[in-house]
């Protein structure tokens, strides 16, 4: 496996599960969880990158539903594991809150609502707050109500991946840190420190596959990035209310996200950094500081109760994001070479349901029928060779923020900005 993130951990998890005879080898360049599985908002969550409509467009209305019940399995799964395995990370199934602040968002929300409930979601798995039951879950600013669903736990990422990279220790998995892959032939990976011989390989390297060879097109890494507060007071949070850990966000086109921590901090991140030139990635674009001071006044706006207090840490990291913006998991039978990923973000539960796909797909044993769900064998078309890339990328980066200032000003939708990113975002 290489990758000693959540992909190749959740891989080796249930492969060793289903047969513990299986010799795992997991590859990681530098140590597990060094990419974004250790540096997220910490959402397991049951959101996929491609929506609902879009799905049953290509693969049917039985099929987009499987896929989507699916994503809510694999966060009880991730609880049963982090309790099976005493994983200390900050677990906390209290669902997720999304709030609407104008006009424009108001609609978003009951139009993603009207979505859900075409496809047979009801009440029980997402509901409208109106603006008194809204404030009394999480004090936003400009309140208009929020969408709720239960089906999303906080958690420690950090502590998730390396918890999860014990436990498969302990079940007898190899893991070699510090092993950067240089190439993935069929039956053959080559390191800096020499090869690795296996009947399968299995890439799981998400955002950093376009540093292997032929692969430079594959997935774009665009770079998310975060800041936490320091822990806040008692007082702080009577104001804000999230006493049940939910994960937050609001209804702007442009991506935040944030969690209340166990050690009562407010965790934030957002999009908006620039995409590098030839999908680069260096650890100098972690920090951004235009970005991180604007995560920082959006969180002030969003709850003033905090004031002043001291923002303690700022990070960053890549995700993978592929050109038609749907993830996927396979297995070339011929070659014998697996992988999975195109997450765009959505990666903590999402890397569990593709990992035990992998392990059925290889072992052949597959009880939960999982190797039919719709994203098995997808294969996105390459993303446009340099400058063009460049100049798609950072304009689809831009646009969420110039529609949420029209939307901020004129209290009513944008249409026509808002149609583009929809058609280029598949939903």
């Amino acid at each position: 496996i290489v990758g000693g993130g959540f992909t190749g951990l959740w891989t080796a998890y249930a492969l060793m599960e289903r047969d513990p005879s299986i010799r795992v080898v997991v590859l990681e360049s530098e140590v597990v969880g060094f990419g974004a599985s250790g540096r997220n908002g910490g959402w397991a969550s049951a959101l996929l990158p491609m929506g609902l409509t879009s799905m049953a467009a290509q693969h049917g209305r039985d099929a987009a539903i499987r896929m989507q019940r699916a994503m809510v399995d694999a966060i009880r799964e991730i609880e049963r594991v982090t309790h099976t395995e005493q994983i200390d990370c900050h677990f906390q199934l209290g669902g997720s809150f999304r709030a609407a602040r104008n006009p424009a968002q108001v609609e978003r929300l009951h139009d993603e609502l009207a979505e859900q409930r075409a496809f047979g979601f009801g009440e029980g798995d997402v509901h409208w707050l109106d603006p008194a039951e809204s404030a009394s879950t999480i004090a936003v600013t400009r309140n208009l109500g929020a969408l709720f669903t239960p089906h999303c736990a906080a958690v420690h990422p950090a502590r998730l991946v390396r918890g999860l990279a014990r436990a498969v220790e302990r079940r007898g998995v190899i893991i070699h840190e510090n092993s950067r892959v240089l190439d993935i032939e069929p039956g053959r990976v080559r390191t800096q420190g020499g090869t690795v011989r296996a009947t399968h390989i299995v890439r799981a390297t998400e955002a950093f596959t376009p540093g292997l060879p032929g692969l430079r097109r594959a997935l774009a890494p665009v770079y998310s990035l975060m800041i936490a507060t320091e822990p806040l007071p008692p007082s702080v949070w009577d104001q804000i209310g999230w006493a049940d850990r939910q994960t937050f966000s609001d209804a702007r086109r442009t991506v935040i996200y944030g969690q209340r921590t166990a050690d009562d901090r407010i965790a934030f991140g957002g999009r908006g950094a620039p995409y590098h030139l030839g999908s680069r990635i260096e650890p100098q674009f972690d920090l951004h500081r235009r970005v991180h001071d604007g995560l920082r006044d959006t969180l002030r706006d969003l709850f003033p109760a905090i004031g002043d207090v001291a923002i303690t840490h700022r990070w960053g990291g890549p995700v993978g994001i592929p050109r038609d913006w749907e993830c996927s998991v396979g297995l070339d039978r011929a070659t014998g070479i697996g992988w999975a990923g195109g997450y765009v973000g959505d990666g903590v539960t999402t890397t569990n349901l593709a990992g035990r796909t992998l392990a059925a797909l290889i072992t052949g044993d597959d009880p939960g029928d999982l190797t039919s769900l719709l994203w098995v064998d997808h294969h996105s078309r390459r993303w446009e060779p340099e400058p063009f890339r460049w100049i798609g990328i950072n304009s689809m980066v831009r646009m969420p923020s110039s529609i949420d200032r029209y939307e901020d000003r004129h209290d009513r939708p944008e249409r026509w900005r808002s149609a583009i990113l929809d058609r280029v975002l598949g939903h």
